[in-house]
């Protein structure tokens, strides 16, 4: 059996403290070698099969851990699902009660577990003490609390199910209370993959829980490398995949999980700017720089690699920045006095290294303390670029290391526009002693984590997620735990299935046409509605819309590719929706409503010719289409964003921002109501839209260009494109310049759209089983206004 004593002789730390001796024995009682826990047990899993953990600060060999398999993700699955009928019965009380039970524990714990993530990340110590740990207990904490106020804050929701999560090596133990706290608390039972370079505290932290009487199934954990992920990623049994990692495994799994019907939150890799204004406190600035960029050794997806100065003071910041950086500490993790630790595996130090020789290589001058690194073990120096071009490598790669690139801009509209100069849009940092300035700026840079005169706090009250190639979902906050929860009591879909076909019946029985004098005549064909006009369609092709009878009713465009980039580029043209106060946004709507109204009787009669239901039918979507517009021209000014509660002297403000342009498609069903049920909520929030109205019956939709005509509605914001639905979706899907689609349609084209919307990371809202939009808890509200928004958390402390 492997002693506390030899595990810290062959780590070269020589006698063991007192205080760190209990993690070294929690190590040694497995007898060097961990398996899995699975079930509320350790399990030594299914195969020989595993890898070592190495400490990173001195190379040596930490613990064998095992590579789980098929057949151990199977025996976690089942243990998760078996688990997850009597956890997800228990009351909100009860569920609260067993994760204050766990942030206990954790709080108990707290050294054994600080010394475990030292020695498994490499991270200093000061770090897990002081910031990861109290953090998990915290999430655990603020979750519990989610847990018992889940009946009256989330009622008509509940848990999705079996969640598998898989997270990063950065902050091994952090990420997984990110991860399991929402998800226990909404009712789900998990199946955990830590990042294999540090799978230590995720399984102490299941062995804790299971202890603290979290019920066996609950939670399960189940080490290994991507090829274990891959397994949870696919497993039928799952019902959501919550991932953080890079933007490219990102991509894999949105594009593996396509057409699955699985839930999926992602949180990928950033490249944060840093801006600083000629009127920043120089002196507060470099300490943030320090805690922005050499926190956790640059491993941070929201690190502040970019470093954005006014030109007037860069000389200045930049000789504050180099004395600082000589008396920064790089040294032993467990040593308390050292401010940056190791590096967590070879791999990313040789990532590093390459990435700093490409700058050297492409122009840039690197500046490094005059001191030297310790030679055992993975670690980088802080390191400081300036003279760079914001085309280089360095400054749109992450690089995830100790690396700081600096470059100069002039007016606030040019740091902006460096600060989006990027893929990515997880979070930024605003330096400047005018909060006018500063709340100017923090809106117009697109990230979903916005620090002012701060940088890197995190708190399980304020939701963390990023915007575009950062992914999509938030963790924290109420918005974070939406992500765990989906709508109960809707009905199957064979129960909606089964009121269609009735429906349907009775329009064999007694169906009608439209009144002649409503038949527009044969040789009219519908165009296309883009930038607030009608034109027609790039191909010259329509299609023929015909009645339940088989009569001609009309023709409408048929959109192609080059209409939807048309359709794109006029959305985007729009972009000064976004910016109109939501009263506007109100009344515009209203106006639309009215004017609907003016016209319902021929709407109704439309809808009757196209549909083959009764008049009364017709008038009735007509009806409860006017009222969803006067819902959300009430949400419009209403839906408010928040201010957290976090422990910091200031405010967190959770800002509610339109997504941006989002392309709809639209349902088959009730042509006239799903159209507007999906459109109104996307514009009351400032969202521009192309919408595809439903394939079958689109004069319901087209008949709407006159009314936006006359209802001041802006150009661009509305943009309707007819033509094959499937097909004009994964368009809108594959273009980079939209920023989310909806689709309600089949499985096989939602697959396609999911597939395709991997390309730049956009949101999806896919969904293939029916809903009653006639129902108006289903139909509209909270859900449709959270799918059309996007959370950005802006950090703003005070006082002096």
């Amino acid at each position: 059996m492997t002693t506390v004593s030899e595990i810290f002789e062959t780590m070269a730390y020589g006698p063991a403290p007192e205080s760190d001796k209990p993690a070294l024995e929690w190590i040694a009682r497995q007898h060097g070698a961990f398996g899995l826990f699975i079930g509320g047990r350790w399990t030594k899993g299914t195969s020989d099969a595993g890898f070592d953990v190495i400490n990173p600060a001195t190379t040596a060999r930490l613990a064998r851990v095992t590579q789980a398999g098929q057949a151990d993700v199977d025996a976690a699955v089942a243990a998760a699902r078996k688990a997850f009928p009597p956890w997800s019965a228990l009351s909100g009380h009860a569920r609260a009660r067993h994760l204050y039970a766990l942030a206990r524990a954790v709080q108990k714990h707290s050294r054994l577990l600080a010394v475990l993530e030292s020695l498994d990340n490499g991270k200093s110590i000061r770090e897990t003490r002081d910031l990861d740990i109290p953090l998990v207990a915290r999430h655990l904490t603020h979750h519990a609390g989610w847990a018992q106020l889940a009946e009256s804050e989330f009622a008509g929701y509940g848990p999705v199910g079996v969640v598998g999560q898989i997270v990063p090596w950065n902050f091994p133990l952090l990420m997984v209370a990110w991860k399991i706290a929402p998800a226990l608390a909404a009712g789900n039972t998990v199946v955990l993959k830590p990042a294999e370079f540090t799978p230590l505290t995720a399984l102490c932290l299941a062995e804790i829980a299971h202890e603290a009487g979290l019920p066996a199934g609950a939670l399960n954990v189940l080490t290994g490398d991507g090829r274990t992920g891959e397994l949870i990623v696919n497993h039928a049994d799952i019902d959501k995949i919550a991932f953080t990692g890079s933007t490219e495994v990102g991509r894999i799994i949105r594009k593996a999980t396509a057409g699955s019907g699985k839930r999926l939150s992602l949180e990928l890799g950033g490249k944060s700017p840093f801006i600083v204004f000629d009127d920043a406190d120089l002196d507060s600035v470099v300490e943030g720089v320090v805690d922005a960029i050499w926190f956790n050794q640059g491993q941070v997806c929201c690190a502040g690699s970019r470093l954005l100065v006014h030109e007037g003071i860069a000389e200045r910041l930049v000789t504050k920045l180099r004395a600082r950086m000589e008396k920064l500490r790089v040294g032993p993790p467990l040593d308390k006095a050292i401010d940056m630790g190791a590096i967590v595996a070879p791999v990313q130090l040789e990532r590093i290294r390459t990435l700093v020789h490409t700058g050297v290589a492409e122009g840039a001058t690197m500046w490094q303390p005059s001191w030297a690194c310790p030679t055992d073990g993975y670690f980088y120096p802080p390191t400081l670029f300036t003279n760079v071009s914001p085309a280089a490598t360095i400054a749109q790669v992450e690089i995830f290391g100790p690396v700081l690139v600096s470059m100069t801009f002039r007016t606030p509209a040019e740091a902006v526009e460096l600060a989006n100069n990027t893929p990515y849009g997880l979070a930024a940092s605003v330096w400047t002693e005018n909060i006018n300035l500063a709340l100017d700026v923090a809106p117009k840079i697109k990230a979903g984590v916005v620090w002012i005169n701060c940088t890197n706090l995190f708190d399980a009250a304020s939701g963390f997620g990023g915007y575009r190639e950062s992914g999509f979902g938030r963790e924290g906050g109420k918005e974070g735990m939406w992500e765990y929860l989906r709508e109960q009591g809707a009905g199957s879909r064979e129960q909606v299935r089964s009121k269609s076909n009735t429906r349907s019946k009775a329009r064999t029985t007694k169906e009608r046409t439209a009144p002649g004098s409503l038949l527009p005549p044969i040789d009219r064909t519908y165009k296309l509605f883009i930038g607030g006009a009608q034109v027609r369609p790039d191909q010259g092709y329509s299609r023929k819309i015909l009645s339940p009878s088989g009569a001609l009713l009309a023709e409408v465009a048929e959109g192609n590719r080059k209409d939807i980039r048309n359709a794109v580029e006029a959305a985007h043209a729009a972009d000064g929706w976004a910016k109109t106060s939501g009263h506007n946004r109100g009344q515009v709507l209203y106006y639309l409503a009215e004017n609907l109204a003016q016209r319902a009787d021929e709407f109704a009669d439309r809808i009757s010719g196209l549909t083959g239901r009764p008049g009364s039918d017709g008038r009735r979507e007509v009806d409860a289409s006017i009222a969803r517009l006067f819902s959300y021209a009430a949400w419009a000014d209403k839906y408010d964003g928040a201010v957290h509660q976090t422990p910091i002297r200031g405010v967190t403000l959770a800002m509610n921002e339109p997504v941006g342009v989002i392309g709809i498609a639209c349902p088959e069903e009730e042509p006239l109501l799903g159209f507007v049920s999906l459109v109104a909520p996307a514009v009351a929030v400032g969202n521009t839209v192309i919408a595809i109205p439903s394939e079958i019956h689109p004069l319901a939709a087209t008949e709407l260009y006159t009314v936006l005509d006359a209802s001041d509605v802006p150009a661009g914001v509305i943009n309707i494109v007819t033509g094959a639905k499937d097909a004009l979706a994964k368009v809108l899907a594959e273009h980079d310049d939209v920023d989310a689609v909806w689709y309600f349609g089949n499985q096989a084209a939602g697959a396609e759209v999911e597939r395709a919307s991997a390309g730049n990371m956009k949101r999806t809202w896919v969904e293939w089983h029916a809903r009653d939009w006639m129902d108006a808890t289903r139909g509209e509200g909270r859900e449709f206004l959270r799918e059309a928004t996007q959370v950005k958390n802006i950090w703003i402390p005070y006082g002096e």
